[in-house]
Parts: structure tokens; sequence; C-alpha cells
């Protein structure tokens, strides 16, 4: 029997994509010996598993291939469910190769899935839960993690400082790995320059001033307005907006294309309005306005 393998990489910037082609090519390998061999390979790169086959580059192709009644293989193998399918992906991807006459081999099963079989349908299922479940807990560990990291640690995950704030050297990277290459953590601290800035926008805030009158003083004060290169020369001309929380306070934003946040607050792009100059979870804790 002739196989088209099938596999993924969710990134090439932080896995090998060589590496991950080679242990799930061995998997299916091991999982087809005796009963045929690979004849080729449709590898995504840089692709989520959330994404679906028909706009996954190298999946798309694959489903393409089957179609076509000349085709080279006679049914697709994964090393890995995970690397091929999520949530309810797998049955439906099946029944359309299955009409082409194509199967779909699992090492979960060891062999092809036969979807008149309940314990397939089940074990599918299963699968499914499963892969997606893995998503989401790494999403959570990871942004829980960040933002412990932040919150009592100070550090800064990367991107530019909140204004009022400048980095400051941290130290020894906290992986020893990293360190070992020579990298360094960062920190925030109030910069000096803009700092007394924040204290006053805050204090202003507190006194009952609105957004528009803190525009106004900050054009009074003179103060320089941040992330643009002359074409916006007064605070007035800057979007004024309320912070996404139920606080007294107000936040300062600015043009999406001058983004700053502290890391683990990351909100849903559909939930993004711009970058917030002023971060109030670092502001409100270090200056002490709330």
């Amino acid at each position: 029997m002739r196989f088209a393998f099938y596999g993924r990489i969710s990134t090439a910037g932080y896995q090998d994509p060589v590496s991950s082609l080679s242990w799930q090519s061995e998997a299916a390998d091991r999982l087809v010996a005796g009963r045929g061999r690979i004849v080729v390979k449709y590898f995504d790169t840089g692709v989520s598993r959330s994404l679906p086959w028909p706009r996954r580059p190298q999946a798309a192709a694959l489903l393409a291939a089957a179609a076509d009644p000349n085709r080279e293989f006679d049914a697709v193998v994964v090393g890995e469910f995970e690397r091929a399918f999520a949530a309810g992906q797998a049955q439906p991807i099946i029944v359309q190769l299955n009409a082409y006459g194509v199967q779909v081999w699992l090492p979960e099963v060891q062999g092809p899935i036969d979807l008149s079989e309940p314990d397939h349908r089940a074990i599918l299922m299963m699968l499914g839960y499963q892969s997606e479940r893995e998503v989401l807990r790494n999403r959570f560990r990871t942004t829980a993690a960040m933002a412990a990291q932040v919150r009592e640690q100070g550090r800064l995950q990367g991107g530019r400082p909140p204004y009022g704030y400048r980095l400051a050297d941290a130290g020894p990277h906290p992986n020893k790995v990293h360190a070992g290459w020579g990298r360094r953590s960062h920190r925030l601290e109030v910069d000096p320059v803009t700092g007394p800035h924040v204290r006053w926008i805050f204090a202003r805030r507190l006194d009952g001033w609105s957004a528009a009158g803190i525009a106004r003083g900050l054009n009074e004060r003179r103060v320089t307005v941040p992330g643009f290169d002359g074409d916006i020369e007064t605070w007035e001309k800057i979007q004024l907006c309320r912070h996404r929380r139920s606080t007294p306070m107000s936040c300062v934003s600015v043009r999406p294309g001058w983004r700053s946040k502290p890391a683990g607050t990351r909100r849903p792009r559909s939930a993004r309005s711009g970058g917030s100059l002023i971060s109030s979870g670092f502001i409100r804790r270090r200056y002490g306005c709330g």
C-alpha cells in the first residue's frame, strides 16, 4: 500500500522543523512497516493545529491530491493525532478522504480508522478533546506565569516600556540555558523624565479633572507627546479613553501603531483598540494612585 504522510509544526522560531519532521516520520514508518511504504510527504510549518485543513498549505495540497483519481497514494498516515487534528476536525476530514477512496491511519488505533466502528468514533472524540485541552492548558499556564513575573518580579516580557517607565537590567536570565548564552533579564523602573508627568496625570484625575482637561494641561506644561515624529504635536489630538477596568482612572491612548503594554495583560485581538500608553496595572501600584 502506498501512503502519504502528513505532519505539522506550530512554529519555526522555537522548534526545529527538521527534527520534528524526522520523529513524526519515524512514528508513521513504524505504523506502516510491513504493510506499505510512504511515497510522499506533506508537512506544514508554522501552522496552528486549530487552523482547518483547507487553510493549511500542505494539508490543502494533500486534500487536492487525494481528490485526483490518478493520485500516487492509497492512504494517509500521521505520526501523532495532535500533529494533524484538534477538537472535532478529524472526523470530517476522514469522511472526505474516505469519499475519495483514501484511508486514514493513526498510531492511536494501530491502523486505519473505520468510522463504522463505535470504538473508533469514541477514540476520535477523546483524542480531539485531549488535543483541545492541551492547547487551553498551555495557554493558561503561559499567561498565568507571565502575569506572575510581571506582578511579583516587575519583569518586562518584551515590547516598548509603558509611558513613565524605562528598562533596567535585572541580572542574569532566570533560565540557566539563556543565562549561559549571556542573555539578561529586564525590569521596569520609573523614568525620571516622564515619571513625574504620569504622577501629575493621575493626581489631576483624582482631583476630578476630565480627560480633555488633562490633555490641555499637558500642552500647557509643554509635555512632549510620545511615540510621534512631529505629525501630532498636541495631546488634544490623541484619543483619551476610559480604562477597561472599573477604576476612577483614565488611560491615555495613542494610535494603534504605537503600542505599549505590560506582559501578562494581553487581550484578544478583537478587544484591542490601540496601545495603552499608560499601563494602569503598573502605575496604580508604583505611584500609589488607586
